[in-house]
């Protein structure tokens, strides 16, 4: 009895860093999926609907009355993941909430008052279809895309502060004892990567809402409603792509400013020096060097400061102490999410250029099959990249927590039973991620089955009594 104690101890006496990393990067990668959809399809709702009352487009109108209905799900589903992320921060990183969290937790105090007024206005926006005026309903939802531009931006504002911490005091004890909320929220690092998860909003949101009318007209579907929906959201993407490629180039040389070593590990340099190649692929071997991969002679040089081109110096991983920098495979994930991430971003942006092409010289959108096909793809491609991108953001960090600061393994819960916590959470999210499938799945076959919107019942109309409408039938 006593050893078979002994051996359920053992098997629950797991080290807790890695079920704890596992665990919050899980949760995030699941969450930051809804992101884009939370900001990008509020817009896009707005322009269906300003285009249906303008234009009278009946169509646009429906378009935007279901979006509002599967905008609602998401959103729904987004407040539960978002709210297992933050009971994960008490939970899994007591260490770091307990002396940094009257710091880290000012822009989340912000993002709670975005995030409600968020879900007030789109439970007013959803039942002011049939109880509103259309102009007076249409800006019911203004305060939706407002709130979640901004409660994204103060989610990313906490996140730059763990990569830029500033506006704080320690006392002697390194315990934080004054907080200057404005420094915290605008740190150094926070505009160019709020800048680059929004744009990022609009790029996924965009592309993965059209790949779905995508696979649609390809099914036959190139009715007005369909091509209406089609149009608004990939038009998004397009303006979004080639504008996200130069705030990531921004960034990317911040980082190198700013964060040496997750640069050298994002551009696989393991010693400093000039002339440094941009290598595509590729990975540290156990000696730490490089091995395989396409080497550009000199352009991570150039990229890193055109200035100076290729005389640009570049600091390697060996300029700093091993227990401070990214472990080899951490810097092999990094790098190949970066090649990921910037390889996708690439051919999103030449669909995009196709798109845009068409328009200007023949005035109408793409009509190729070929070029559907790739739309059909682009929101699950746009979708990994950004997942890439955060893989970059928060790997390359590593071993830091705050930066340069407080270390990983410093933050994390001491609770050996944390594996528990995981595989719950594991089985939870994947149960809802089906149910959301299925949800807004159903959700799209009945709309199809049934005219929703015939003339005597519109989306600004009132609402026809039962016998009213069987005697309209008659």
């Amino acid at each position: 009895m006593t050893s078979a104690v002994e051996a359920l101890v053992a098997i629950g006496a797991v080290d807790p860093v890695p079920w704890a990393r596992s665990q919050m990067a899980f949760t995030l990668a699941s969450h930051i999926i809804l992101v884009p959809l939370g900001v990008s399809w509020a817009f896009m709702t707005l322009v269906a609907n300003y285009r249906g009352i303008k234009h009278h487009d009946a169509d646009a109108l429906r378009l935007a009355q279901r979006w509002s209905k599967y905008m609602a799900v998401t959103f729904a589903v987004g407040a539960v993941t978002g709210t297992v992320l933050s009971f994960e921060f008490g939970l899994l990183w007591p260490r770091f909430m307990g002396r940094w969290g009257a710091a880290f937790g000012v822009p989340f105090g912000f993002e709670g008052i975005f995030f409600f007024t968020e879900a007030i206005f789109i439970a007013i926006y959803i039942f002011g279809w049939r109880r509103l005026r259309p102009w007076a309903h249409f800006w019911t939802g203004v305060p939706i895309w407002v709130a979640g531009i901004f409660g994204t931006m103060s989610v990313v504002a906490a996140n730059a502060w763990m990569n830029a911490p500033t506006g704080f005091t320690l006392d002697s004890s390194g315990d934080v004892v004054a907080v200057d909320p404005v420094k915290v929220i605008f740190n150094d690092a926070m505009p160019l990567q709020a800048a680059h998860m929004l744009v990022a909003a609009y790029l996924v949101g965009g592309f993965l809402i059209a790949s779905v009318y995508a696979v649609a007209m390809l099914r036959g579907r190139q009715d007005h409603y369909h091509r209406t929906a089609f149009v608004i959201a990939f038009t998004v993407a397009t303006v979004a792509t080639p504008v996200q490629m130069g705030v990531g180039d921004a960034l990317a040389r911040w980082v190198y400013d700013e964060q040496p070593t997750k640069f050298a590990a994002i551009e696989l340099v393991p010693s400093t020096g000039s002339d440094v190649p941009e290598t595509l692929l590729g990975h540290l071997d156990a000696n730490g060097q490089v091995s395989g991969g396409i080497p550009i002679p000199g352009l991570a040089s150039w990229l890193s400061d055109p200035s100076t081109g290729r005389s640009t110096v570049v600091q390697g991983l060996d300029a700093v102490p091993a227990d401070t920098r990214p472990t080899t495979s951490e810097v092999n994930v990094v790098h190949l999410c970066w090649d990921v991430m910037v390889g996708l971003g690439t051919l999103l942006l030449l669909l995009a250029l196709w798109y845009a092409a068409t328009w200007v010289f023949r005035r109408r959108m793409p009509a190729s099959r070929w070029f559907l096909r790739a739309a059909a793809v682009s929101g699950v491609l746009a979708v990994v990249a950004m997942e890439a991108g955060w893989v970059v953001t928060e790997v390359g960090r590593q071993p830091w927590i705050v930066y340069n600061l407080m270390r990983v393994e410093d933050a994390a819960t001491a609770n050996t039973g944390v594996w528990v916590t995981s595989i719950t959470v594991g089985v939870v999210y994947a149960a809802l991620a089906v149910t959301t499938v299925v949800v807004l799945r159903g959700m799209s076959r009945r709309a199809r089955r049934r005219d929703e919107f015939v003339e005597h019942e519109g989306p600004y109309s009132p609402t026809v009594p039962a016998a009213d409408r069987d005697e309209v039938a008659l």
